[in-house]
């Protein structure tokens, strides 16, 4: 490649990723040659600085026409600027909580591999966002992937966070190994890498044997990703290490690494599966054809999750089935189609609606738990009395997580659960009577932190003083549970406005 073709790329659009990718690298030599007694923690505002600044560059590229450089490997469409504006609002708000956290349960003397391992994360998931090609797809998919496994086993000297890590580590080998091993079957199959080239040649297969071998990629695929996903009956590595790792690394594998995962499966659904025929005659889509997969997923992740979290006592556990059970929420618009046009519309609310409520929630686990020295329930008892406005936050948190009216919780299932109604089959009536009682379900071990909260007696009358930095993520995740759930239109208008049907990332022309 001469220097004359570098230079005609529109290096503009991947401004946001040069600016992540710089401040991790300028991170890393601090961290690197500043002396050990210098404090690493005022790192947190230098990291933070920089996803301000790509979220800023972001926003400038919106009015911007679909980009595509690199040979189509990185495109910058309506779906990668839509999720890349969650990563950054998400990863900022974390950062803020991985600024307020306690030293003696997490990050201790480790704090300046932390931030640039968050930033190196944030940039694989970024990356995925805007991959046109598998090649790209899996070196941010592994990017995010190597970095969370470091930064779950940060406390070196815990043993539950070096089984964590380890845990971590295993799974996501074995998930990666059958992802790969499904995508070179599509590679076999079409020649290409090119998700674009690929879903025309996909569109044109009518071969019963190519046909056969296309389902096993399917089925490959979806079964690696689901580990990613951490959907049932993939989901055994999750409790353990949202227990293990510190609380901001689990708040980030809670909603940055999920909405990740979701990313990558929608993009190769929709882009390769959607135009593929589902037989020989070319009569039923392919993704019409198999969804049940995804809808049995769907099923067994609603149910599994939400019955065993209602035995966890360690609400780090409580909090990672909770994300399974929210996981399989979202495989019920995936498996449905989300009633059509509008599932990409329902997967970017339900997850702007999950980002505030769940950061919030760890945000209050956070401050108690490192207040408490423990991670159980009991830290919760008596908190409306010691600190009635963080009581009232985090009934607000929860009562989204449950999906009661009100909150932004409410309206993304509602969506959720209006596209499985305008379904045509049985399957997706299915989904919906098990989304509805699962919901139920959930209030029980929602309500039981409610309980805790207001209705048990405090051992201690001594107020909880949350620090300045960690009331800001309160409130920002306050005032987004709450005006995205009285006002939905205000998210769902903006998302028209800027990126109206998403037909330039589903054609992928």
């Amino acid at each position: 490649m001469d220097m004359k073709t570098v230079l005609s790329y529109e290096w503009g659009a991947m401004m946001p990723e040069f600016i992540i990718l710089g401040t991790a690298i300028l991170l890393s030599l601090f961290d690197l040659f500043a002396p050990k007694r210098f404090n690493r923690r005022p790192l947190a505002w230098f990291a933070l600085i920089g996803i301000v600044l790509a979220f800023v560059s972001l926003i400038s590229l919106l009015p911007l026409a679909e980009t595509s450089i690199l040979a189509d490997t990185f495109r910058l469409d309506s779906f990668a600027k839509a999720s890349k504006l969650l990563l950054l609002i998400g990863a900022g708000l974390v950062i803020v909580l991985a600024a307020s956290h306690s030293a003696n349960d997490g990050l201790g003397g480790y704090q300046g591999e932390f931030y640039y391992l968050f930033l190196t994360a944030l940039l694989g998931a970024m990356m995925m966002t805007s991959s046109g090609d598998l090649i790209t797809l899996v070196v941010g998919l592994e990017l995010l992937s190597i970095s969370s496994y470091i930064l779950a086993g940060m406390k070196k000297k815990n043993l539950k966070s070096n089984e964590a890590a380890l845990k971590y580590v295993v799974m996501g080998g074995i998930s990666t190994a059958i992802t790969l091993f499904g995508m070179s079957y599509l590679y076999g199959l079409t020649g290409s890498t090119n998700l674009g080239e690929m879903s025309e040649t996909m569109a044109r297969v009518s071969d019963s044997q190519v046909l056969y071998l296309l389902g096993l990629a399917f089925f490959m695929v979806l079964v690696g990703l689901s580990f990613k996903l951490a959907t049932a009956p993939f989901h055994m590595w999750a409790p353990d290490v949202y227990e293990g790792a510190p609380t901001p690394v689990t708040a980030f594998l809670s909603v940055i690494s999920k909405i990740a995962g979701f990313v990558i499966l929608l993009r190769l659904l929709l882009s390769l599966f959607l135009a593929a025929s589902g037989d020989t005659f070319g009569t039923v889509a392919f993704l019409e054809q198999n969804r049940v997969f995804i809808a049995v997923l769907a099923g067994a992740t609603m149910i599994i999750g939400n019955v065993l979290a209602l035995r966890q006592q360690n609400v780090k556990r409580l909090l990672a089935y909770s994300g399974i059970a929210h996981a399989g929420y979202l495989l019920v618009a995936v498996a449905t189609l989300g009633g059509g046009y509008f599932l990409l519309d329902t997967v970017w609310f339900y997850f702007l609606a999950y980002l505030f409520m769940n950061i919030g929630a760890f945000a209050v686990f956070q401050w108690l738990a490192d207040a408490n020295s423990s991670e159980q329930r009991f830290i919760f008892v008596g908190l409306a009395k010691r600190s009635p406005a963080a009581a009232v936050a985090m009934t607000i948190f929860l009562l989204s997580l449950a999906g009661i009216p009100g909150t932004a919780g409410f309206i993304g299932k509602f969506h959720i659960f209006l596209g499985a109604l305008l379904g045509s089959t049985p399957t997706d009536y299915i989904l919906a009577s098990i989304l509805l009682a699962t919901t139920i379900l959930s209030y029980v071990y929602y309500f039981s932190l409610l309980v805790q909260i207001f209705f048990r007696p405090a051992a201690t009358k001594e107020a909880v003083r949350f620090p300045v930095s960690l009331m800001i993520v309160l409130l920002v995740c306050v005032v987004g549970t709450m005006i995205f759930g009285l006002a939905p239109n205000i998210a769902l208008d903006f998302l028209h406005q800027h990126f109206g049907d998403f037909t330039d990332f589903i054609s992928m022309g």
